[in-house]
């Protein structure tokens, strides 16, 4: 039997069973250390290249998740402006005696704005009557145009009309988009605003297909009869008054001017 050992014996310490790997990650450890230190300390300059680049990177924590939940830049395209040429893929419209149509002097004024707002940066869809792209169509505005009577009504049968939606989901973008096409058509043009907007107009029937977030208004660029001058020999006029109106929209430009507005320029972002 083992007797234990006396007071005055010295016990001799416990022996700890620390292997290799044990040494390798102290070592490591301690060098990891020193690396951080001396970044720390030293002149970038002074170091190699991309040494403190990596190295920061090393410490970074790692990101999680699969490439599909991590944010990507995606660029804005160029504004799109829709433009709906009056009875364009439908029917003439209305007819004058001469054979002149309303359909083609919508349409050659509609092919007029495209080409302007094309050339100062915008991407333009030229729409029929009754397009399948209407529906659901998402822009950052969609005009249409149309004309009026080639019958004599009276002496106050001239001028040009615009219009929203009757029941509009954005009333203020949609009345900044008549203010808009309002006083830049009439400098342009010369003509007058005519008040009798009909319900034709306010329940024009592209204003329920298109999506809600597109900004639209109709205009009635003036009357076969009285207005036949401006409307057919002067169909540049009458589109520069529509691109001027879309662009004031677009540009957030001052509403009320007395003069010719600024000449067109690359577009901004929609409001």
């Amino acid at each position: 039997m083992s007797t234990a050992p006396s007071p005055s014996q010295p016990v001799a310490p416990r022996k700890t069973n620390k292997g290799t790997f044990y040494y390798i990650q102290l070592v490591v450890g301690i060098a990891f250390l020193l690396a951080t230190l001396f970044t720390l300390w030293t002149n970038p300059g002074m170091l190699p290249e991309n040494l403190v680049e990596n190295f920061s990177v090393a410490q970074m924590p790692a990101i999680t998740g699969t490439p599909g939940n991590l944010p990507t830049s995606t660029p804005r395209g160029k504004p799109l402006i829709g433009v709906v040429a009056g009875h364009k893929g439908n029917d003439s419209g209305s007819t004058c005696a001469d054979g002149l149509t309303e359909q083609s002097v919508n349409e050659k004024v509609a092919y007029l704005v495209q080409k302007d707002l094309v050339d100062r940066g915008f991407a333009v869809d030229v729409l029929n009557e009754f397009d399948d792209r209407l529906t659901g169509y998402q822009a950052d505005v969609l005009i249409s145009i149309h004309s009026d009577s080639c019958d004599y009504i009276n002496d106050q049968a001239t001028g040009f009309k615009v219009s929203s939606a009757l029941a509009n989901p954005h009333p203020d973008r949609a009345a900044r988009l008549t203010a808009c096409l309002k006083n830049r058509y009439a400098i342009d043009t010369g003509l007058q605003l005519h008040n009798s907007i009909t319900i034709d107009m306010t329940s024009y029937h592209a204003f329920a297909e298109i999506n809600e977030n597109t900004t639209a208004a109709i205009i009635e660029i003036g009357f076969l009869n009285l207005d036949r001058e401006m409307l057919t020999q002067k169909s540049d006029v009458v589109a520069k008054g529509i691109t001027d109106g879309i662009l004031c929209y677009i540009n957030n430009e001052d509403l009320f001017v007395s003069a010719t507005p600024t000449p067109l320029t690359t577009p901004s972002a929609a409001p």
